[in-house]
């Protein structure tokens, strides 16, 4: 006999994110899943969408009046044989379509994951979710806390300290609220993805273990639980309003200011500060060089007017510098660009950068990794060394914030 499970949790709680990824693990054994919605859920239509921004065709689209249990057993009939059944909204099925998914688990011997909302706002029980609660073998709440252990997991190593490690936890958390208060459609009907470049990464706990060296990975699990966990609930707040918390690997020794990596108007919370130790980390100095005919090229794919004389001595000339270091203006040819826009076309690691031209190739010197912006990652572990906690690296990164409970 098989279980029925139920997995509760709060909005933006990662339920969908979680069970696609349950659905991933099953696949990668060579198992075969379904996945049914209610169609009384009308977000995303017949697909599943996460939180995430990953998104996945539904099996079965349910009906309020179709017998899930007849349907079920018909698909193994004339399809496959099914290895586990998954269950979104689970909330808005009806009481005798939870039977049947119990019916399910108990006769044809399927385990059957349901994933839903407990109460509504009012805190008044969904029909499907009561009488989950009454039926279901296993019943488990989800947090967003699930989701932050796959953020901070993905974003900072392990081998950081403790106290940096809780300062990603809550800076992500607070970067995590704040989209989705502010969701401005950029991933469609989900308020944030895993994609680094863009968000924020995310791995899940699987994945993450399995590119630890083995030794290690249950130590460095319960050093990632242990800093979520011990900061659960805190965010980052100024004035009272939870504030856009960026953040980057390494500042290349300082910070900077928002208005100069994407325009618009400076935040009072993110200033340019400086930092120490980061020339510990391999993040801190890089190089890229180019000969001239690649980076003629590089540059020609946005701007096919460019041309540069070589024997003009100012043929590149930094013009004006930014509040953290960094390239602000600079003249290439017979072209003025933005030191952010001269990193996007070379791929450089940040916009804090020098030149040396030779005979055939231009070499860039570059300092620090990433936008700059915020909590510096490396900085904050060379914080953690020097004994700052967690609250005081939040503090010295983002100009007059508190740390508040959600």
């Amino acid at each position: 006999m098989s279980k029925l499970y139920f997995r509760y949790g709060a909005m933006n709680s990662g339920k969908s994110t979680h069970l696609m990824q349950v659905a991933h693990n099953y696949e990668e054994r060579g198992m075969r899943v379904i996945l049914i919605k209610p169609s009384t859920d009308k977000k995303g239509g017949d697909k599943l969408v996460s939180r995430l921004g990953v998104e996945r065709k539904v099996d079965i689209l349910c009906e309020k009046k179709m017998d899930i249990y007849e349907e079920i057993k018909k698909w193994q009939e004339v399809k496959f044989k099914i290895d586990c059944i998954l269950v979104d909204e689970v909330q808005f099925m009806t009481k005798e379509q939870v039977d049947q998914l119990f019916k399910i688990a108990v006769v044809l011997d399927i385990p059957v994951i349901c994933y839903g909302l407990r109460t509504d706002f009012m805190m008044e029980g969904f029909e499907g979710s009561t009488r989950l609660l009454l039926l279901a073998h296993s019943i488990e709440e989800m947090k967003m806390d699930e989701y932050l252990l796959g953020v901070v997991s993905a974003e900072m190593p392990a081998d950081f300290e403790e106290e940096a490690l809780k300062a990603q936890a809550v800076v992500a958390r607070t970067y995590t609220v704040y989209k989705i208060e502010h969701n401005q459609s950029k991933h469609g009907e989900a308020d944030i993805c895993d994609n680094s470049a863009c968000c924020q990464a995310w791995i899940s706990k699987e994945d993450r273990m399995a590119r630890w060296d083995e030794d290690k990975r249950e130590s460095n699990w319960e050093k990632i639980e242990k800093a979520v966990s011990s900061t659960a609930g805190k965010v980052i707040t100024y004035n009272g309003e939870v504030i856009d918390a960026f953040f980057h690997s390494n500042s290349g020794g300082k910070t900077e200011e928002v208005s100069n990596v994407w325009g618009g108007s400076d935040l009072p919370y993110l200033q340019s500060v400086e930092t120490s130790g980061e020339d510990a980390y391999s993040q801190y100095q890089s190089e890229a060089t180019f000969t001239k005919e690649e980076f003629e090229k590089k540059i020609k794919e946005k701007y096919p007017e460019f041309t540069i004389d070589y024997n003009d001595e100012n043929c590149i000339k930094m013009i004006e510098y930014t509040q953290g270091d960094r390239v602000k203006t600079i003249k290439i040819g017979n072209l003025e660009l933005s030191g952010v826009e001269v990193r996007s076309l070379l791929a450089l690691r940040s916009a804090n950068f020098t030149t040396q031209i030779s005979e055939n190739e231009i070499k860039f010197t570059v300092k620090g990794y990433g936008h700059g912006v915020g909590m510096s990652q490396t900085g904050a572990d060379s914080m953690a060394k020097q004994g700052s906690n967690y609250e005081e690296i939040i503090k010295h990164y983002y100009t007059g914030v508190e740390i508040t409970n959600l």
